[in-house]
Order: C-alpha cells, then structure tokens, then sequence
C-alpha cells in the first residue's frame, strides 16, 4: 500500500508492491485473509499497540508454503510485532466516511507505471485481493501490471526459496517501464 501511495503522490518513477495490502475501495476479503488478521482484529485495543503472531499464526499467514520446522526458523530470525494500526486501518476504511490513510486515487495520470505481485499461495494477501486491487486501476493511463508468482507464499521475498526469480523480474519491469524526466 505505501508503494500505491507514494506513486499516487508522484514520488518514484516506477513502483513495484510486492504482497500489497489493498488501498481503500478494494473489498475483497477472501477466508484466509481474515483468518490470518484475526490474532489483530478480534481485540479492538491492538488498533493502539504493537501485535505479534504465534508461531503458529506465523505458519499459517506467512509461511505457510514451508515446513512448520522451515517456519519456526523464519518465525526466530525474523518475526516482530508491527503496528495494529495498520491492519485496523485497511479493515474500517470502507466503512469510514471521506479518504483514509489507505487512500489512493486509481485513476491518477501522473502516477508513475506500477506493478503489484503476489503469490498464488499467499493467504495474508491472497491472489484475490491483488487481483481487486489491479482492476481498481483499469481506467488509469499509467501502466498498472500484476504478476502472481505460482506456489509462493507472502514469504516470497524475505528469503523464500527462489526470491531472486521475484527480484529479478520486479527489477527488469521496474527498468523497462520507469518514466524517464522530461528532458
């Protein structure tokens, strides 16, 4: 979501938003994705703290490609507890009058090209969410890509086997489609 904002605010000649959280007006909420939030959504008091995940939670939101005894590892090396606010934000912004933090305006013709990816086994940000989140840019005249990686989790790019295929490929679209300055 950052990344659609920045790019919304002109910064940045091209964007790429990898496993992206839907920016307001996106609705998709398939099972897995609240399923995954719910260890912050079921306490409304987590809007105001830092959240963490169980090692299970963790398997199951972000790892969940890998083994359980791969998904500890990860949970170990790179698991901390992140804002509520975030997750809290992106759950009542439909449901809040005027723009919200997420907010982002699809149809910008200055937006520099962006490209969402996503995993097709992600369930954090499931496929579905990355594909709402695409089409909401349809009428934009800025190229909006999307690229699902098959098989991969929302661990694609934090060190999941293979990360550099999803690397090289968010670099070489990135390069391909950056708006150049006006000379």
């Amino acid at each position: 979501m950052l990344t659609q904002i920045l790019l919304d605010h002109r910064y940045g000649a091209a964007g790429v938003a990898i496993d992206s959280v839907p920016a307001e007006g996106v609705r998709v909420t398939p099972v897995s994705q609240i399923r995954s939030l719910f260890p912050i959504l079921k306490n409304p008091a987590n809007r105001h703290r830092a959240v963490g995940f169980t090692p299970e939670q963790f398997h199951y939101a972000f790892a969940n490609t890998i083994s359980r005894e791969e998904s500890d590892e990860v949970y170990e090396r790179y698991h901390i507890p992140a804002s509520g606010r975030l997750v809290w934000v992106g759950a009542t912004a439909n449901f809040t009058p005027g723009h919200q933090e997420n907010y982002v305006n699809f149809s910008n013709e200055d937006r520099a090209p962006l490209l969402l990816i996503g995993g097709s086994e992600d369930n954090i940000m499931p496929p579905a969410v990355n594909q709402s989140n695409v089409k909401h840019y349809r009428h934009a005249k800025s190229p909006t890509d999307h690229k699902e990686f098959e098989g991969r989790s929302h661990y694609t790019v934090i060190g999941g086997e293979g990360w550099e295929e999803v690397a090289d490929y968010a670099l070489e679209w990135a390069v391909e489609h950056a708006k150049r300055p006006a000379a």
